[in-house]
């Protein structure tokens, strides 16, 4: 038990790191390359941000592993709102801009509500990913067709990389990256799956829990570094990004490439329960904040879920 659970934290800081390289190493090349900052900012670091998840799925996928696949999209979005958002609003109260809950914030929904459309028959196939895609493409424009309406710096849409390195270094970078998505995701999915068979427990349970936990971490230690600098109006944007590329880039390219099979469970408790959590962020509506007192409300739903899914795994529901 012990083995496993260190080789599923050895793969989850891996998968950490070669997500980190890549995006350093594939930002710097195509800014080298002339592509603008905006450009690169958007894409290639928005949609890095989500690689953790989407070898995941990836390797998940391929193996046979739907549940696991499934359950880490759908918890590392609950998560998303539920242990992020309402950790970081429980230390600081968290603006939202006006703008993101009156535009992002309804795609996301949509967005949402539109992945369990998709899943209700029971498969999320590759027609299904092929719309998901497309809605990527569309996002994608819109961002870059919002930030440039809005007259948005380089810097402000961009973490910058070390743009100055030497080209070999940025390619290795590149690669390190890779690699690293490919080892750490592949210990991450294996380990899972044999605490799963070591409990007796649907995998989905593992995906839904300490799998999509891991996957989010980065994103709460950027939330509560975001905090800490008091750029709390940054914390819910993050936030709806990271939920609206999950189901997107991560959903739509691995069901594009290998159709996902979805379970009655999920259908019937688990993807209401994200969309549910989904819309806790309406709570922020008429003071556009998110107060103390939501944070806690926020975390203690998380907390009540993951109870929920640990007494449902032993078997005590």
């Amino acid at each position: 038990m012990l083995v496993h659970v260190g080789v599923l934290l050895l793969g989850l800081v891996i998968l950490y790191f070669g997500a980190e390289w890549l995006i350093k190493g594939a930002s710097s090349l195509a800014v080298g390359f002339g592509i603008p900052p905006l450009v690169v900012g958007l894409t290639v670091v928005a949609l890095g941000t989500s690689l953790p998840e989407f070898m995941t799925n990836f390797i998940a996928a391929l193996g046979g592993n739907d549940g696991l696949a499934l359950g880490n999209i759908i918890g590392s979005n609950i998560a998303n709102v539920g242990l992020i958002l309402g950790t970081s609003a429980v230390l600081v109260p968290l603006a939202v801009a006006p703008s993101t809950l009156k535009r992002e914030y309804p795609i996301m929904l949509g967005v949402l509500v539109m992945f369990y459309l998709l899943a209700l028959n029971g498969t999320i196939g590759r027609y299904d990913g092929a719309i998901l895609i497309a809605g990527l493409v569309a996002f994608l424009g819109y961002l870059v067709h919002d930030v440039r309406r809005r007259g948005v710096g380089a810097g402000e849409v961009m973490a910058s990389p070390e743009l100055t390195m030497p080209g070999w270094k940025k390619v290795l970078l590149l690669i390190a990256g890779i690699i690293g998505l490919a080892l750490g995701a592949h210990l991450m999915v294996n380990s899972a799956v044999e605490i799963a068979k070591l409990f007796g427990i649907d995998p989905i349970i593992v995906g839904l829990t300490i799998v999509a936990v891991g996957t989010s971490l980065p994103e709460l230690a950027a939330s509560l570094v975001g905090v800490f600098r008091n750029e709390t109006d940054l914390a819910v944007g993050n936030v709806i990004g990271s939920n609206l590329l999950n189901v997107l880039f991560v959903v739509g390219t691995v069901a594009f490439v290998q159709p996902l099979g979805v379970d009655a469970e999920s259908i019937q408790i688990h993807f209401p329960v994200m969309i549910g959590f989904g819309a806790l962020i309406l709570l922020a509506w008429f003071r556009h904040q998110l107060a103390r007192w939501h944070g806690v409300l926020l975390l203690a739903s998380f907390v009540g879920y993951m109870a929920y899914l640990v007494l449902s795994a032993m078997g005590r529901l």
